[in-house]
């Protein structure tokens, strides 16, 4: 109960037999395992596997991937995919892993490093991912003294589980869990400035009576007021580097707002907390 079939094997299906194959290979799967999850793991496109097998039963959730690449605007697909009917959730299969050669070029390029990585994991989930994947450059391939390096990683599997980013991924799932999760969903009407690059992106979530506001580099940003429900609502940074909590003075929500994070910069991303105040919701833990 607790497999995930991924099939694709990190391919786009060429012409029509590519997509029966897959598709015989799922019905091969439901036919032993009538309730088995499966999906699809794409080459980046435009719409992941929902290009192809959107409507397909054996279908449970839609993936994406970006190529390794930084400021690339999956958050967009993402919401392409959240939007498409019969709805299924989505997530982003493969987003830059840490320490990864980004773009495959490490020699113009670099590699990339814990904020890359976080970065993709906060706007793919705020813009409508009902999940994410933490990916490693030094791990998927197991580097150690017995396996031979591909594509330059810098530390072995062992040492590598403890990267920086790898574990600030808890702080984005204790966020997202302190809230109710089922009631979520992407909505940028909340806040002004929707015309950023992907590097500077702003990024809104919410519930009915809270709301999660990301901004990748520290920039100011307006919330429209009257999204969530409340008359007043509370309001918090949270650090997604050490997931720490820092509490506002509460704001009317009758009122265009305006915040400024405590910091900006690169490497310096900050999510907004507000929650209807009647809520007394506690702090991710």
């Amino acid at each position: 109960k607790n497999i995930i079939w991924v099939l694709g094997g990190d391919r786009n299906p060429r012409n029509d037999g590519d997509v029966n194959i897959w598709r015989s290979m799922a019905a091969g799967i439901k036919e032993t395992l009538p309730n088995a999850m499966i999906t699809f793991h794409p080459q980046p496109n435009e719409k992941g596997s929902a290009e192809w097998f959107h409507k397909d039963e054996w279908l449970s959730f839609n993936m994406f991937q970006n190529g390794h690449c930084r400021n690339t605007p999956v958050y967009d697909k993402i919401q392409t995919a959240y939007d498409i009917q019969p709805a299924k959730p989505v997530i982003d299969g493969e987003p830059l892993y840490e320490d990864h050669p980004v773009c495959f070029n490490a020699k113009d390029l670099g590699t990339s490093n814990a904020y890359d990585t976080r970065i993709y994991a906060y706007l793919d989930l705020f813009a409508g991912a009902s999940g994410h994947t933490y990916g490693c450059h030094d791990i998927w391939q197991m580097y150690s003294p017995y396996h031979e390096a591909v594509n330059g990683p810098h530390v072995y599997w062992q040492e590598a589980m403890e990267l920086p980013g790898a574990n600030q991924m808890k702080f984005i799932k204790r966020l997202i869990l302190s809230r109710p999760f089922q009631q979520r969903i992407p909505d940028q009407s909340l806040i002004v400035e929707n015309n950023n690059t992907p590097a500077e992106r702003i990024q809104a979530t919410r519930g009915n009576d809270y709301a999660f506001i990301y901004s990748a580099m520290g920039k100011p940003f307006t919330i429209n007021s009257g999204k969530i429900s409340g008359t007043m609502l509370n309001a918090y940074w949270y650090n997604p580097r050490n997931g720490e909590t820092k509490k506002i003075e509460p704001v009317n929500n009758k009122e265009q707002q305006k915040f400024t994070p405590p910091s900006s910069g690169y490497g310096q991303d900050w999510v907004l907390i507000l929650d209807d105040a009647s809520k007394n919701y506690k702090m991710p833990e």
